[in-house]
C-alpha cells in the first residue's frame, strides 16, 4: 500500500463506481486520480494505461456477475436455472450499468480479465446442462441464449423500450419462455 492509501483493489473499485456514475465510456485514470484526490502519476503504480484500468473494471464486473449468477442457480437446473441465471443477469445491469458495460469490453490478453470471463463462461453452459445439448449445439445455444440477455437488457437499460405500452417485465418473461421452448424443442439430427 502507497502513503495515500491507494491499494489496486481501491482503484479498481473507485473505477466501477465512477463507471456506474458517469458512464464506462467515459472512464478515465484522470477522472479516477481526481476521485481518489491523488494525481494521475500515482495511479501509474497500479496500472499502465487506461485500457488496463477498463480491463480490471471488466474483470471487476464479470467476477461479480459470475458470483450473483451462482448463488441464483444454486439447486437450479432446466428452466428454472435459466430464469435465475437471466434475473441475476438482469438485476446486475440495473445495479450497475457501468460495470455491465465494462463486461463487454475487449479484453485483449488481461489475465486476470480472461479468467474472470471464463468462469462467466462456465456459469453460462452450467445453464445449458439441463438442456442436455451436445456439441456444437451447446456453443450455438450459448451464443444464443448470451446473445439474446445481452440484447434485451443493453436496449432496456438504455431506455429502448420506454416508448412501449408492454410492460418490459411482460417481454422479459416472453424472451425467457421463448429461449426455455427454442432449447427444449430446437430440431435435433
Amino acid at each position: 500500500m502507497a502513503r495515500t492509501g491507494i491499494t489496486a483493489e481501491r482503484l479498481t473499485r473507485t473505477a466501477a463506481e465512477l463507471a456506474d456514475e458517469e458512464g464506462f465510456d467515459n472512464l478515465t485514470v484522470s477522472a479516477v486520480a481526481r476521485r481518489l484526490g491523488v494525481k494521475d502519476p500515482s495511479l501509474y503504480a497500479y496500472i499502465r494505461n487506461a485500457r488496463q484500468l477498463k480491463a480490471r473494471v471488466a474483470a471487476l464486473a464479470l467476477e461479480e456477475m459470475a458470483d450473483a449468477a451462482a448463488e441464483a442457480l444454486a439447486g437450479r437446473a432446466g428452466k428454472d436455472a435459466l430464469v435465475a441465471f437471466a434475473g441475476a443477469y438482469r438485476a446486475y445491469a440495473h445495479r450497475h450499468p457501468g460495470r455491465f458495460t465494462a463486461a463487454r469490453f475487449e479484453l485483449g490478453g488481461e489475465a486476470v480479465a480472461e479468467e474472470a470471463a471464463y468462469r462467466q463462461s462456465r456459469m453460462a453452459r452450467a445453464v445449458l446442462r439441463g438442456y442436455g445439448l451436445p456439441e456444437p449445439d451447446e456453443t450455438d445455444a450459448l451464443r444464443f441464449f448470451t446473445g439474446a440477455l445481452a440484447g434485451f437488457v443493453t436496449l432496456e437499460t438504455a431506455g429502448g423500450f420506454s416508448r412501449s405500452p408492454r410492460e418490459t417485465d411482460a417481454s422479459w418473461a416472453w424472451l425467457l419462455d421463448t429461449i426455455d421452448f427454442a432449447l427444449r424443442e430446437r430440431p435435433r439430427p
